[in-house]
């Protein structure tokens, strides 16, 4: 039997609410601080319990944690469901299950290992009664942990981080471990090829999730105000920022720096925060697709008055509600034109964690210049999961207001201004703040027509003069937004273009199509729209661009064709949609049934000087102002 180290999958079934969440974190953060590149993610129903849930775990070497749509090994905690877990095993994978549930284990292709769970626990004396149900879930993670060679001490110092160093729990849950690993090396014999050994590749990094990471850096960035309504896979972003502004935004007297208000519904809640960006406070919200449909009718007034307010979409999938507790990119064309009458938004694209910290503290600087609502598109996979990242980087560059007059100012300018005139040419204007005391520095703020001075207007020829500058804002915009980031070979004629958190699955499609097909691609990852001139320099230079996403209609591919008409014959849609986390398969599937007959000639190209895998961990950046030192933050969120 071929000895497998560090490129498996673990796939964990229990039920809902069974309280296996501390189990599994356990495994990921003890296989990361092993130094192994681990991912986790949670496929979990939309109900509050009982229903089937399940957690995967990919451990792969080269770093590729994009969701694998192998199960190597499978754990059966969940009667409802071991008949779907264990069919689901590969061929010579390893089935764990426990062993009170009485059903047929039919494979002969895979090793099995029956767990007496509920004995081990009965009879250790250092599980009090009350808990044994709950601690049951750490006799698998002890049985796991004696088959693979996971490391006992990195288990304990997980635990120590799950439960903040409290001894009592972190002693009843590891004892229970312990007794799991004891009795699997008395009594079972390894079948499998699976092996864990100790690695250097996470050295520096830390595991965040991108809701805590996105609450982080808005806290960082300066938030003032946030107003929010819970909704999945949202919520636990305002959570996080209730966990952590106390800690973080506190005076000296005492007194906090912030508000955060859970409001009725979305609609107040960005009502709120666009009253408090009005105000001068830097103001956000957090919701999901169905609150942002509650928010269009706000956030057209905010376009069209032009309020800063930052907005927080984890996308799920609709349209209604949908799958709640399944990802997806399906809001990017709604948010793009959303409102009724014309107007264009101004989104952000974090493709990973880092980006969630980078991105929360980033928008506001965008938002403040260009006195536009920004949207941050994140999804359920990003805002949910546990993900590796390199440590955040403090926002050491000065906050941008953009274009706010002060008392002094209007003093030397003799109050020669108003609120939506173009003075410098750059569809960009001037606002006061309320607090000014210059007797010169009110005006009236309106979503109704307006003139320059905010004035009250019905006048055709204004309303067109005022429209045409807010779209001219978009022009301006490119100058703000983050720039794409690109991977790969910049002469090959294949061109790859996604976004958001189906970065890692492309790395490992790039991978796979160079090595088996022998296409060599370049792939640019779009991290803001409207579009800046790298993106236009990218489709220029290939013959055919494959546009990645995952909704139905190819949304990203429909802004494409609005602002690139002149290209649509190279734009071909590569788009899935079951609410799983991008893999790798189904976009290397996608690519070679769209590729036609350029495979032959793809393949003579001139081999990359740098492999996918090596891309991937130095894409090349351009380089931003702002962040050179580093802040390791990453912490807990709750879901609710």
């Amino acid at each position: 039997m071929t000895k497998i180290v560090n490129d498996f999958s673990i796939t964990v079934g229990t039920k809902n609410g069974s309280g296996s969440s501390t189990a599994n974190n356990t495994i990921l953060r003890a296989i990361f601080k092993m130094g192994i590149p681990v991912s986790g993610k949670n496929l979990f129903p939309s109900n509050i319990q009982g229903l089937p849930t399940w957690y995967t775990i990919r451990v792969n070497k080269d770093g590729f944690i994009g969701r694998t749509e192998t199960n190597d090994i499978v754990i059966a905690m969940n009667p409802d469901s071991f008949s779907r877990d264990l069919a689901s095993v590969t061929p010579g994978g390893a089935f764990f299950h426990a062993d009170d549930i009485k059903q047929p284990v039919t494979r002969g292709d895979v090793a099995v290992y029956p767990m007496p769970i509920k004995a081990i626990v009965k009879n250790d004396p250092n599980i009090p009664t009350d808990y044994r149900d709950l601690v049951g879930n750490m006799v698998y993670v002890g049985v796991l942990a004696q088959m693979i060679g996971m490391d006992f001490d990195k288990i304990l110092a997980a635990l120590t981080f799950h439960f903040k160093g409290k001894q009592k729990p972190i002693d009843m849950n590891f004892n229970a471990l312990k007794a799991g690993a004891d009795w699997a090396k008395a009594n079972l014999e390894k079948k499998d090829p699976f092996h864990l050994e100790p690695m250097d590749k996470t050295e520096g990094m830390i595991m965040a999730d991108g809701n805590t990471a996105a609450a982080l850096g808005s806290i960082f960035g300066g938030v003032q105000f946030a107003g929010w309504y819970p909704i999945t896979p949202a919520t636990s972003l305002a959570e996080a920022l209730n966990d952590y502004l106390p800690i973080l935004r506190k005076r000296e007297d005492g007194k906090h720096t912030y508000a955060v208000v859970q409001a009725e519904d979305e609609l107040a809640a960005l009502g709120m925060a666009i009253g408090a960006g009005w105000a001068g406070l830097r103001a956000m919200t957090s919701t999901s697709g169905p609150g942002l449909s509650l928010m269009t009718e706000f956030a057209g007034l905010a376009y069209y008055a032009e309020v800063p307010v930052v907005i927080w979409d984890v996308q799920r999938i609709g349209p209604s509600t949908g799958l709640p507790t399944r990802t997806s990119q399906g809001d990017l064309s709604f948010t793009y034109f959303i409102g009724h009458g014309d107007s264009h938004s101004v989104i952000l694209l974090p493709g990973d964690v880092y980006e969630c910290f980078e991105f929360g503290w980033k928008s506001f600087d965008v938002a403040e210049r260009l006195q536009t609502p920004v949207f941050v598109l994140s999804d359920l996979d990003m805002g949910m999961n546990q993900w590796m990242s390199r440590p955040f980087d403090y926002p050491e560059a000065p906050m941008d207001r953009g274009k706010v007059l002060w008392e002094k100012d209007l003093e030397e300018i003799k109050g020669n201004w108003g609120r939506y005139l173009d003075k410098d040419g750059d569809a960009l204007t001037y606002r006061t703040l309320p607090g000014n005391k210059h007797p010169l520095s009110s005006y009236f703020t309106r979503g109704t027509g307006h003139d320059e001075h905010a004035k009250y207007t019905e006048d055709s020829g204004v309303y067109i003069k005022n429209m045409e500058r807010l779209a001219r804002k978009q022009i301006a915009a490119k100058q703000y937004v983050p720039p794409p980031v690109l991977h790969g070979n910049p002469k090959a004629s294949i061109g790859i273009i996604a976004y958001g958190s189906t970065e890692n699955a492309i790395f490992e499609a790039q991978k796979q199509l160079e090595k088996e097909h022998g296409i060599q691609s370049e792939f640019l990852r779009v991290r803001a729209v409207p579009f800046t001139k790298e993106v236009d320099e990218f489709i220029e230079r290939h013959d055919q661009i494959f546009v990645v996403e995952m909704n139905r209609d190819s949304q990203m591919l429909q802004i494409l064709y609005t602002e690139y008409p002149q290209y649509a014959t190279k734009f071909k849609a590569v788009a899935y949609h079951d609410g799983l986390p991008a893999a790798a398969k189904w976009i290397r599937e996608g690519i070679l049934e769209k590729h036609g007959g350029q495979k032959a000639a793809s393949s003579k190209q001139p081999r990359a000087k740098k492999t996918a895998s090596k891309a991937a961990a130095k894409p090349r950046v351009r380089k931003e102002a702002g962040g050179a030192s580093t802040k390791k933050s990453a912490g807990k969120s709750k879901r609710k």
